[in-house]
């Protein structure tokens, strides 16, 4: 009855490469819309393993038939998710750039919190805006932005107004695109971010709120906008636009909502 209790140097190894797997998959979905999905589907899966392991025939039956579908529902669930961790892996010197991140990512979080030159970012919207120069910023928190900055052209900058100012220069070869914004440096520009898919998204927004909606629907980062037409300021999180900003209202927001992460 209890010979499921036998454990071997082969049940360690096991033990340990089903965390590493579960470890990465943590990391690819924290901060996204899909994280509670997989926590969900990870807790049934165990469930149904020791329901199985107790020989508990009637609830392991039941479970069972979530966990043989699991495999599409994972497909069908995480597609983008899967999409972009296939694509970043398959990118030139994944291995050998990456290796050392993704094994020290939980503790760089847990160090000291880098502050944000919020004064240098809100002068810069402002400039834009008073010149009607379109302009879409990503700032990172916590979810992992590798994949988007990979689209982009590796910039590596100190934050300054001059800098994001003149990347989204008319004339500049940057300024399409968004840049993307972390640990208070200029990672990249020229990104091509995700768009909503909603249907009954405002027809008066342009493509750069569709994109600030799009990555902040699918992550935790925070996207300011500013428009060509009107030179509207906006900022963007969870998906919900939050326009018509001065500086006042700018910096208000990103105070809020970037420490209010601890």
């Amino acid at each position: 009855m209890f010979s499921f209790l036998s454990f071997g140097i082969n049940d360690v190894i096991d033990i340990l490469l089903v965390a590493v797997i579960l470890y990465l998959a943590y990391n690819l979905v924290k901060g996204t819309s899909a994280i509670n999905i997989f926590i969900g589907l990870t807790f049934i899966y165990f469930t149904f393993m020791v329901l199985k392991a107790f020989d508990l025939k009637l609830l392991s039956s039941i479970l069972g038939k979530f966990v043989n579908v699991g495999v599409i529902a994972i497909m069908i669930v995480f597609q983008q998710e899967i999409r972009k961790f296939l694509l970043y892996i398959g990118t030139s010197g994944f291995l050998r750039k990456n290796w050392r991140y993704l094994f020290k990512n939980n503790i760089n979080n847990s160090s000291t919190q880098v502050v944000l030159d919020i004064d240098a970012l809100s002068q810069a919207c402002i400039n834009m805006s008073e010149e009607k120069t379109g302009a879409l910023i990503v700032i990172g928190r916590k979810s992992d932005l590798k994949f988007f900055i990979s689209t982009g052209e590796m910039i590596d900058s100190s934050l300054s107004n001059r800098m994001l100012e003149n990347i989204f220069f008319k004339n500049s070869p940057l300024h399409d695109g968004a840049v993307i914004i972390q640990d208070n440096r200029i990672v990249a520009a020229r990104c091509v971010l995700p768009v909503s898919e909603d249907v009954n998204f405002p027809a008066h927004y342009g493509m750069r709120h569709r994109a600030a909606v799009g990555i902040t629907e699918n992550t935790d980062a925070i996207a300011i906008t500013v428009s060509e037409q009107t030179g509207a300021i906006s900022l963007t999180i969870d998906g919900e636009i939050n326009s018509d900003l001065n500086r006042e209202k700018l910096i208000y927001l990103l105070e809020k909502n970037l420490y209010s992460l601890t």
